[in-house]
């Protein structure tokens, strides 16, 4: 095994899911406005979060060949040939774990919330994604 690889990335990816949550637990939640008072921890959350969706999703593509890094498009374009519903999966974890979370610090819970829900959704997706493990 390559240093770079995981033994098992949808378990990996999972353990960004869990840390994330820990990260959030840790900004102060304003009951009245429904909304974490801190961008910082929400930042950090949904750029954890979205690392997280890359694990799996590389798990699935193979798109880190090479020097370099995959442009999202790249993913977009893997996703649109093999399936529709990890491509909207895809684009939604996107606009909410990357720009809304990880750049723009969007601090409201409603949104938080869709950014576990998305990003737990595209992990077990790619999980099915998978080659079942044969037993001997």
């Amino acid at each position: 095994m390559k240093n770079n690889q995981i033994s098992d990335p949808i378990a990996e990816a999972r353990r960004y899911v869990a840390n994330a949550e820990e990260t959030i637990g840790k900004a102060k939640y304003d009951p009245e406005t429904k909304s974490y008072t801190d961008n910082k921890y929400v930042r950090t959350a949904g750029n954890i979060l979205w690392n997280g969706c890359l694990i799996a999703l590389e798990s699935v593509f193979h798109l880190r060949k090479g020097k370099g890094r995959p442009s999202i498009d790249k993913y977009r374009e893997a996703a649109a040939k093999r399936d529709g519903k990890l491509l909207r999966f895809m684009n939604y974890g996107y606009d909410v774990l990357h720009l809304s979370m990880g750049y723009d610090g969007v601090e409201s819970k409603k949104v938080c919330d869709a950014g576990f829900e998305v990003a737990n959704d595209i992990i077990d997706h790619c999980a099915t994604m998978l080659p079942k493990p044969v037993c001997a």
